[in-house]
């Protein structure tokens, strides 16, 4: 796919790009150089920023590794008593 420079040094996206990666107006692109290519990334900070939060523990737990020894039945591998 070709874009055009345009004036203000701006590039329009082509919409199935957009889609493709659910980018949307405000969405943050990381732009890096890689020898002579433009290498835009989609920031996964956004995506982490949405859901943080909105995810609670079991009552009962007070720790991920508390919910982990839960589910396998013993401690992480590292941390406490197996």
């Amino acid at each position: 796919m070709d874009v055009v420079v345009g004036e203000r040094g701006q590039v329009t996206l082509p919409k199935a790009v957009r889609d493709a990666l659910g980018l949307a107006k405000g969405s943050v692109l990381r732009v890096e150089l890689d020898g002579g290519r433009i290498v835009l990334r989609k920031d996964a900070s956004e995506a982490l920023r949405k859901v943080r939060g909105k995810f609670r523990l079991v009552d009962g737990l007070d720790s991920t590794d508390a919910a982990m020894r839960t589910l396998r039945g013993r401690a992480p591998a590292g941390r406490g008593r197996e």
